[in-house]
């Protein structure tokens, strides 16, 4: 077996949300056919209790922990030297030392980094290891420009400068390394456009899911009080894009349905949610659930899974998850890009308020709607699994 650094932004385990999910199924992927020197970083308190379980996967970890508090302090520095601000968020002496150490010491075949930010610990490493891969997930720095769009001074200045200078960054990253990947074939394309530079070191490696596990066959005891029609929409809570979808809909769309489907529910499943997102439990009819253990008995006993992004890259594990449990799903394009459904076939696809409406209430009301939980069902057993997906890291590294 070869060696392999692999840094990761966030402790890849447990696979709960958007990043672990993609970090770790790749990390078991690897540690087939490599020995695997793990460093990453704990922002979650809970998280410690799972270092044991990735031991077994590696033959080395550092693992340091991330205050988020201190890590926003840090990025102050970036005002002064022009960079970006994720770079002294994300930097820890001690795990650039043990980098240096692996580095030099076991001199690893592939260094690979999941977020281009933690390809600051090996980018300028002498001597190189021999093959360089970063896996850039999507294109963050045009989130931080989407971001900045709806946002007033000075955020709006922070996030624009956020945009530009993470871009400058994944760039150099891009000369750098000998390959780079996105979750979709979109974000591809315009990274291509913002950095024509790396075009021929590009690749996308999508998203998988398990299916056995998230599966409509099982069963689930029902997490809701009552048989009302519920919609569910399930993420990390203190992710903006998902903070933006639940707003916009629980003011937006979910009294409108109220109107039509007077005990209509509207369950926002998700870890971290915040002030702006409890409030919406106010709302009658609209619940904040926070951290659940187990995300199937609700996408098991919803009637429709609604993903209302209006910002968002890369693949929504959230839309592929409800396909997997045979849920019908509303959902805009920002949130099916990288997704190789069909709209009126796996899904319904909306994008205006009306329009979102109009969809919501087809799934609880016309019979024949039941086929698109069956057909995206089918789409995800068919296509989607895990190997399936990331057979392109083969290629790359041999």
């Amino acid at each position: 077996m070869k060696d392999m650094l692999f840094l990761s932004q966030r402790i890849p385990y447990p696979p709960n949300k958007g990043d672990k999910i993609r970090s770790f199924n790749i990390l078991k992927h690897f540690a087939q056919t490599h020995r695997v020197h793990l460093g990453c970083f704990i922002d979650d308190p809970e998280d410690w209790a799972h270092v044991e379980d990735l031991k077994e996967m590696c033959v080395d970890v550092c693992i340091q922990p991330l205050n988020q508090t201190w890590g926003k302090v840090r990025s102050m520095s970036a005002f002064l030297t022009g960079e970006s601000l994720n770079l002294p968020y994300f930097y820890n002496r001690t795990l650039f030392n043990w980098c240096a150490g692996v580095l030099d010491n076991v001199k690893p075949d592939v260094a690979f980094a999941f977020s281009s930010q933690m390809a600051q610990y090996f980018m300028n490493a002498e001597p190189r290891p021999r093959r360089m891969v970063v896996d850039y997930c999507d294109v963050d720095s045009d989130k931080w420009l989407q971001y900045a769009k709806s946002k007033s001074w000075p955020l709006n200045w922070v996030f624009e400068r956020e945009g530009r200078t993470l871009l400058a960054y994944d760039r150099r990253v891009g000369e750098c390394i000998d390959h780079g990947t996105f979750v979709a074939e979109p974000e591809v394309e315009l990274f291509q456009k913002l950095a024509p530079e790396s075009a021929g070191k590009i690749h996308a490696i999508s998203n998988g899911i398990d299916g056995g596990y998230f599966s409509p066959d099982r069963e689930y005891d029902n997490p809701y009080p009552d048989a009302s029609p519920t919609l569910l929409f399930t993420g990390a809570m203190d992710y903006w894009p998902n903070v933006d979808a639940v707003v916009w809909f629980a003011q937006d769309m979910f009294p409108i349905l109220k109107q039509q489907v007077p005990d209509i529910k509207f369950y926002i499943v998700g870890g971290n949610p915040t002030a702006d997102v409890q409030k919406l439990d106010r709302i009658d009819g609209v619940h904040v659930t926070g951290r659940v253990p187990d995300m199937r008995p609700y996408f098991a006993h919803a009637d429709v899974s609604v993903v209302p992004m209006r910002i968002a890259r890369g693949i929504q594990n959230k839309v592929l998850e409800a396909m997997a449990m045979a849920k019908p799903t509303v959902t805009t394009q920002h949130s099916l890009d990288g997704i190789d459904a069909i709209p009126d076939r796996d899904l319904l696809l909306a994008n205006e308020v009306d329009d979102f409406v109009e969809c919501t209430l087809r799934c609880l009301n016309d019979p024949e709607t039941k086929s698109l939980g069956a057909n995206a069902r089918k789409l995800i057993v068919d296509a989607y699994t895990w190997p399936a997906r990331l057979h392109g890291f083969d290629a790359l590294l041999a």
